[in-house]
């Protein structure tokens, strides 16, 4: 099958095929650069943010969500574009990502650092809707944002340190309402840590081939035939860490049930994970997005009931 000059610009993984095709050749270079094609990536940053306002107690704060959302795709958006700067030499050697924009050429340094500081901007008017301390906290993010590009040079493990930057929202959105049970905040925070490193460990199963032969290093290379014990360990201990939040926030058995639908849908997505089947590992990476949104509706219950 012989493949439109557009269609061949927008990556495999692309949500909306069609509806990037349609915008004009900068507009889509830009919207594919900042990953708009790809909504999974802040529907991921977003979801901590939400377990943090609704494990906070506050209701359901339908205003602060919607800021948080619009940051989440501004700074998400951020990230991919300081992450194809960065490895604009990387991603031409690897064939999921040697059409993105920065790496075919088809938009310049130049051009995409400017792209960077619009997006940033957006996140700045979203950081001053922030209470003082939820903004000193979403500030103190930059430095781990900023190097996470560099991880896969330098450890197996970059998986881990994207938990800790991916996961950062849930701070935020607690310390927005309050500065107390901080235990609890840690065990979630750890526990959104882990949940990132099994999620991020299915996706870079896609590219382990790739990956091996450029020297990009990746927890799925790392674990090699032992990939879905090691993500089913990380999805265990992420909800036992969850269970742990919700006892030292509120001492009721009763709490944790709210966690067993997460914990059931993370449980399918490790006995149904198929590294052979070439689609099987970015669809269930891409059903993490419901279990966000699990874990959102248990923090809601915990925190307000």
């Amino acid at each position: 099958m012989n493949d439109s000059p557009a269609t061949q610009q927008i990556v495999p993984d692309s949500e909306h095929r069609g509806l990037v095709e349609r915008l004009p050749q900068l507009p889509r270079d830009l919207a594919m650069l900042a990953r708009f094609d790809r909504p999974i990536g802040w529907w991921l940053l977003f979801w901590p943010c939400a377990w943090g306002v609704w494990l906070a107690g506050a209701g359901w704060q339908f205003a602060l969500l919607g800021w948080l959302l619009l940051g989440s795709i501004a700074m998400r958006g951020a990230g991919c574009v300081y992450n194809d700067i960065v490895d604009a030499k990387l991603d031409r050697q690897v064939a999921r990502t040697a059409s993105r924009p920065v790496a075919s050429g088809r938009v310049s340094k130049k051009l995409a650092w400017a792209w960077l500081v619009t997006l940033s901007l957006v996140g700045l008017v979203v950081l001053l809707q922030l209470e003082p301390l939820a903004r000193l906290v979403a500030l103190a993010s930059i430095a781990l944002v900023a190097a996470y590009p560099f991880m896969k040079r330098i450890t197996w493990w970059p998986q881990a340190w994207l938990g800790m930057v991916f996961t950062w929202g849930l701070l935020v959105g607690f310390t927005h309402f309050r500065a107390d049970n901080l235990d609890a905040l840690i065990a979630m925070y750890a526990g959104a840590a882990l949940w990132v490193i099994g999620y991020d460990t299915i996706y870079a199963m896609q590219d382990r081939e790739d990956d091996a032969l450029v020297g990009i290093r990746s927890s799925a290379l790392r674990l090699g035939g032992r990939v879905r014990g090691g993500v089913a360990l990380f999805y265990g201990a992420a909800v036992a860490l969850w269970a742990l939040a919700f006892w030292l926030y509120r001492a009721d058995w009763i709490a944790l049930v709210a966690l067993l639908p997460a914990a059931a849908h993370l449980v399918w997505q490790v006995a149904t994970l198929d590294g052979d089947d070439p689609d099987n590992p970015l669809e269930r990476f891409r059903a993490n997005r419901w279990t966000g949104a699990l874990v959102a509706a248990a923090c809601f219950v915990v925190g307000n009931a």
